[in-house]
């Protein structure tokens, strides 16, 4: 068996995540969303749980942050997939792409903060997730820091 990074964990143990909250979108099937948030993907609303307001304290109107989801209807046995869609470009493995379908379904939105309603709930830009999507977790964009 193959061991985790040094910590005795078999590489193979299940992890639970637990989701923060939910997208709010208008787009409400896989069909409906672009395939990157930058494509023509509307507004959406992120709704977090309260138990998770004090952790969402110091995030502002205009900050850029990335939200990791939960692809909850992302098929977890495609191994192998055309990229965009396209048979031309031939099949590719899922970890050489960005689609939603593979193993473990994180999605990883690079979004701007446009409004914030309340502490848990703000609307941000160029979110491709679908309406339901669970969050679990927000992380700032990090800017290169001068030498």
């Amino acid at each position: 068996m193959i061991e985790g990074a040094g910590n005795g964990e078999a590489v193979n143990t299940p992890y639970t995540l637990q989701p923060i909250g939910r997208v709010s979108s208008p787009l409400v099937t896989r069909e409906d969303a672009p395939r990157q948030g930058d494509e023509g993907a509307p507004p959406a609303w992120l709704e977090f749980e309260p138990a998770y307001e004090e952790a969402l304290r110091d995030l502002a109107t205009g900050d850029e942050i990335l939200v990791i989801t939960w692809l909850h209807r992302a098929d977890r046995t495609t191994l192998r997939v055309y990229p965009r869609g396209d048979r031309e470009r031939g099949l590719r493995g899922v970890f050489s792409t960005r689609s939603p379908d593979r193993p473990n379904p994180i999605g990883i939105h690079r979004v701007h903060i446009l409004e914030m309603e309340s502490a848990l709930r703000f609307q941000v830009s160029d979110m491709e997730a679908i309406d339901g999507t669970p969050i679990v977790d927000v992380k700032p964009v990090l800017r290169p820091q001068p030498r």
